[in-house]
Parts: C-alpha cells; sequence; structure tokens
C-alpha cells in the first residue's frame, strides 16, 4: 500500500456543536498526518460547486444548505492507504448504522447531519482537494 492523501471536511455541525478538536484528536490518533487544514465558510454557491456530482439528487439543494449554513473545517490527510481507511474510520453515513468507536456514531446526529466529509477514491481526493486547496497550501510530505 502507497501513502496517499484524502480530504475530509468537519461539516458546519462539527464546528457548531464544538467538536473540531475532538475529531481532530480521533484523525491524529488513527495515524493520520494533517498536510492542509483552514477553516472557511462555504456559500451555497460554493458548495453546489463541491457537491456537483449530486445535483441531479433529490438531497442536493439541501445538503447544499446545509453546509453553506456555517464554518466548516476542510484537511487534507495523508496516510498509507488513506481513502478507504479514513471511510472506515468515519463509518457509515448514518450515524445509526456507524460501526461502534467511529466518528459518526460517536459526534453525528443524523444521516443529514453527519459530522464530517471523506473522499470516497483516490481520484475524488485529488479533485475535492484542489476544490479547497492551492498546491502552495499543502506542507510537504511529513514522512
Amino acid at each position: 500500500m502507497a501513502t496517499n492523501r484524502t480530504l475530509t471536511i468537519l461539516k458546519p455541525d462539527c464546528v457548531r456543536k464544538n467538536h473540531v478538536g475532538d475529531v481532530i484528536a480521533h484523525i491524529q490518533k488513527a495515524g493520520f498526518k494533517i498536510v492542509a487544514m483552514k477553516m472557511t465558510r462555504l456559500t451555497a454557491a460554493t458548495a453546489g460547486g463541491f457537491y456537483e456530482v449530486h445535483k441531479e439528487r433529490p438531497f442536493y439543494g439541501e445538503l447544499c444548505a446545509f453546509m453553506s449554513s456555517g464554518p466548516c473545517v476542510p484537511m487534507i490527510l495523508e496516510k498509507e492507504n488513506a481513502v478507504a481507511d479514513f471511510r472506515k474510520l468515519i463509518g457509515a453515513t448514518d450515524p445509526a448504522e456507524a460501526a461502534e468507536g467511529t466518528i459518526r456514531k460517536l459526534y453525528a446526529d443524523s444521516k443529514g447531519e453527519n459530522i464530517i466529509h471523506g473522499s470516497d477514491s483516490d481520484e475524488n481526493a485529488a479533485i475535492e482537494s484542489a476544490y479547497f486547496f492551492a498546491k502552495s497550501e499543502e506542507v510537504a510530505n511529513l514522512a
């Protein structure tokens, strides 16, 4: 397995409930290195651009409204097998279905407000990371 990167977003519900530090601690304890991080607030347009792939789905409007409802914290994470390991760490989209000890099981309230985003493939991780960060904002390989 190669060291690679994934994108996560600590969503507005995570920030609103003051769980940013708790979630980052889980991420770091799982061996991920943070190579880029910032706090930002998406507009409906920037949220819509990020979630463009879901534009035809019935939840798109609600998702964009939620993601622009408050500040969020996007991060690029690095680790061996980053995408798959991170998706396992965060758990199922619906926290009621998430495994015990996962971030969503511990902190999320619902499928719609599930506290955290994680890229679903290496290709999407690269695309999503570029949506939030210029290469100059990424810290060089820390390993």
